[in-house]
């Protein structure tokens, strides 16, 4: 249980709502949010995984509750791209068009918007 309105093992989440059951998280601080992002990613791998991996990436290359961090955002990235996750493969290509967090590639970033 994540944001205290639901309690089911499996969902889809982004940095405002609950990774599990996706309600709204407004009470919740930015600082809390990661912690459950992080919690999410120690847990065994599932459905919710890359999801929690895309919007710890997020929180990453904004600076959002934790220190800005490029080449942990692209690692993040990488990591949810790979499990097929979409936003995640459109972030790491733009990662790979601007050189943010990795080295500079058209030819992957062009294949990770394919």
């Amino acid at each position: 249980m994540y944001c205290g309105k639901c309690n089911v093992e499996d969902g889809l989440g982004s940095l405002d709502n609950c990774p599990t059951c996706r309600a709204e998280m407004c009470e919740v601080s930015t600082q809390e949010k990661v912690r459950q992002f992080r919690c999410l990613l120690k847990r065994p791998s599932g459905r919710h995984t890359p999801v929690a991996q895309n919007s710890l990436a997020t929180c990453y290359l904004n600076g959002t509750g934790v220190a800005q961090d490029y080449t942990q955002a692209a690692r993040l990235f990488r990591l949810s791209a790979d499990q097929g996750l979409a936003q995640a493969q459109c972030q790491l290509g733009r990662c790979y068009a601007l050189g943010t967090g990795v080295d500079e590639d058209w030819a992957e970033a062009a294949r990770l918007y394919r």
